[in-house]
C-alpha cells in the first residue's frame, strides 16, 4: 500500500463503520512488525509515555483490553518511523510537546507527570477545539476555500484517528470490540453436514 492511501484511510477509518481492508491488511502489518520488535524507533521514552497515557484514557482498560494493553503506542510509534514523512514525524513530535506546554500551564508539570483528572482535562479542551473547528468548517467553509483541512494539521485530530485505528485493528480490539474475525470466512473442511443438508444431498 502506498504511504498517502494508508495515511488516508487512517485519517477516515475511525469515523467508518467498518475497517477497510487494505486499512486492516497494512494495520496487522504494523502490529505484527511491532510484535516481533517491540523497540521503540522514534519516540523518546518520555514522548512514549504521553503517547501511552493519552491514548489510554481515550480507550482506557474495561472489561476488555485498553490503548496499553494492545500496545497502541508502539503501533504509533512504528507509523511515525515507517510511514510518516520527516516533516510529518517534525509536526507530531511537536504536538506532543505541545501537550506538555499546555499541561505545565495550567498544573505546573508535564502531562506524564499529572494526575487522572488533570490529563482528561487538557484531552477535554482539545476535543473542545477540535469539535469548535468542525463546527467553524460546517458553518462557514469557504473560508478554507471549499477545502476541508488536511487532518495531519490539527494534532489531537490525528492522534485520535492513529489511537482508534491501532487499537481497532489489533487482535483483541478487532476481536473483542468489533467481534470481528481476523481471518474471516473461516473454512472447517471436517465439520460435519446438519441433518437437512445431508437429506437433500442423499
Amino acid at each position: 500500500m502506498q504511504r498517502r492511501e494508508l495515511l488516508r484511510l487512517l485519517a477516515i477509518g475511525s469515523a467508518l463503520p467498518t475497517i477497510p481492508s487494505p486499512l486492516l491488511a497494512a494495520c496487522r502489518e504494523i502490529h505484527t512488525s511491532v510484535s516481533e520488535n517491540p523497540a521503540l524507533k522514534v519516540l523518546s521514552p518520555r514522548e512514549d509515555a504521553t503517547v501511552t497515557a493519552m491514548a489510554e484514557l481515550i480507550i482506557p482498560r474495561t472489561d476488555t483490553p485498553g490503548a496499553k494493553d494492545t500496545q497502541v503506542n508502539l503501533f504509533i510509534d512504528r507509523i511515525l518511523a515507517e510511514w510518516f514523512s520527516d516533516e510529518e514525524r517534525t509536526r507530531f513530535v511537536e504536538g506532543l510537546a505541545e501537550i506538555d506546554i499546555r499541561t505545565q500551564s495550567l498544573f505546573q508539570r508535564n502531562f506524564v507527570d499529572a494526575n487522572t483528572a488533570q490529563q482528561k482535562e487538557i484531552l477535554r479542551a482539545l476535543g473542545e477545539e477540535l469539535a469548535e473547528a468542525a463546527a467553524a468548517l460546517a458553518n462557514n467553509p469557504r473560508s478554507y476555500r471549499g477545502a476541508t483541512p488536511e487532518p495531519e494539521n490539527n494534532f489531537y485530530m490525528q492522534f485520535r484517528g492513529l489511537t482508534l485505528n491501532g487499537y481497532f485493528t489489533s487482535e483483541a480490539g478487532f476481536t473483542q470490540q468489533l467481534h470481528e474475525e481476523i481471518i474471516p470466512g473461516r473454512f472447517d473442511g471436517c465439520a460435519p453436514l446438519p441433518a437437512t443438508a445431508r437429506a437433500k444431498g442423499s
